[in-house]
């Protein structure tokens, strides 16, 4: 009788789950072991900076999936563990309980992990970030006792965090060194209006300003900007962004520029390895060169393709991103490439936070976010996917029928 081949998956986040399933979908019929660090089952990460932090969802109902899917898969759960090496010659994973795993495959979904600023004071007590189920549950628990909370980046995360500190009673500073909140993705024009969101529940924007120093005796009290003012806090949220965890394939000799390097199929440099998600960056066929995507969909969808590629089944993947954010009572749904654009075209009522933005470069479609616009969030798709030329007059006009522009272009 054979051996029965192992595919070994390093990181039991969104990638990893989806990954593990896929693997089964395609038939693979060998071992299939999926080892986390985190002590829990895979679980549902955005979910972490609103219901989580706001009380209003308990980590059991986030996790994915109960363990009867993994034991009815035969997928094998290796939780609270983290690889410290890997050796793609050898084909052998080493952890840092000291055990090893021989593997024939291997798909590396290790995500990415917070930057924390070299600031004096950066190590106080009551300095928090937000990644994990575990940093999830301690900043809750410093909300809940926290009178003045300072969120140093208003990126997605910053803002939500943000969000989710008002929406528990508590005063917030939102600090960038940018002008508006999450304005390096969104653009000034839906970055102001996010600004007028935040302002218009309580937050106190300090945009354009950066930190030079946190202060406290045992723990953080107060932060000191880059022009000397003074704000007294007793919670810091870190929201500054995020690097790919990429020592373990540095270590082991892959080929990495801002994340791991993959093509199409999501195969390394090495022989038998794959990687997707947070870690990935990867050649995007439909682009023309490589990009690297840190959100939700992207880790599921591409975790799935890595396992259909393991198991034979590779088809190029190049998807057009999509992500979302809920901050307040309102939801914003982005869908488009990560590419430069000359051109934001607003449409509806900015002052109700009800707009959908059309990103457009050299005339053409090539993102929308709609905010509080959820039935215009098809056709905008559409037209973003058929890299729609349309009038900018006829995009914002409030009488064009975005249904039917979307459906002629879809047709044509």
């Amino acid at each position: 009788m054979s051996r029965r081949p192992v595919y070994v998956l390093l990181g039991a986040g969104v990638a990893g789950h989806f990954a593990a399933d896929a693997l089964r979908q395609a038939g693979f019929d060998g071992q299939v072991l999926l080892i986390g660090a985190e002590p829990v089952r895979p679980y549902d990460r955005p979910a972490l900076s609103k219901g989580i932090l706001q009380g209003t969802k308990e980590p059991q109902a986030i996790v994915f999936q109960p363990e009867e899917f993994y034991r009815e898969r035969e997928i094998d759960l290796l939780l609270g563990r983290a690889a410290v090496a890997f050796d793609p010659a050898a084909r052998r994973v080493v952890l840092d309980s000291g055990e090893s795993v021989s593997y024939d495959r291997l798909l590396i979904t290790t995500g990415a992990n917070p930057i924390r600023p070299r600031l004096p004071g950066i190590d106080l007590p009551g300095v928090h970030v937000l990644r994990s189920l575990a940093d999830a549950e301690a900043l809750r628990a410093g909300l809940l006792q926290a009178e003045r909370v300072l969120v140093i980046g208003a990126g997605f995360i910053g803002s939500e965090v943000a969000a989710s500190a008002r929406a528990l009673g508590r005063e917030v500073i939102l600090l960038d060194l940018l002008p508006a909140p999450m304005s390096r993705v969104l653009g000034p024009e839906l970055a102001a209006v996010y600004a007028d969101l935040h302002r218009a529940h309580g937050v106190d924007l300090r945009m354009g300003r950066g930190v030079a120093q946190l202060r406290g005796r045992d723990r953080v009290e107060e932060a000191v900007l880059d022009d000397g003012t003074r704000l007294d806090c007793d919670l810091v949220v870190l929201g500054v962004g995020v690097r790919p965890a990429v020592d373990l394939a540095t270590a082991a000799g892959l080929a990495v520029d801002d994340g791991i390097l993959v093509d199409e199929h999501c195969a390394t440099s090495a022989p038998g390895v794959y990687a997707a998600g947070d870690v990935a960056t990867w050649w995007h066929p439909a682009l023309g060169r490589r990009i690297r995507v840190e959100h939700f969909d992207n880790a599921g969808e591409q975790g799935a393709a890595a396992g259909r590629a393991m198991a034979g089944q590779p088809e190029p993947y190049a998807p057009v991103p999509s992500f979302w954010t809920d901050q307040y009572d309102t939801t914003l749904q982005y869908y488009g490439y990560p590419v430069p654009w000359d051109q934001v075209v607003l449409r509806g009522d900015a002052a109700a936070f009800s707009v959908t933005a059309f990103y457009l470069a050299e005339g053409r479609i090539v993102a929308a976010a709609m905010l509080n616009r959820p039935k215009e969030h098809r056709s905008a798709r559409r037209l973003v996917a058929a890299g729609a030329a349309v009038d900018p007059a006829v995009l914002a006009n409030p009488d064009t029928d975005l249904r039917a522009l979307s459906r002629q272009f879809a047709a044509g």
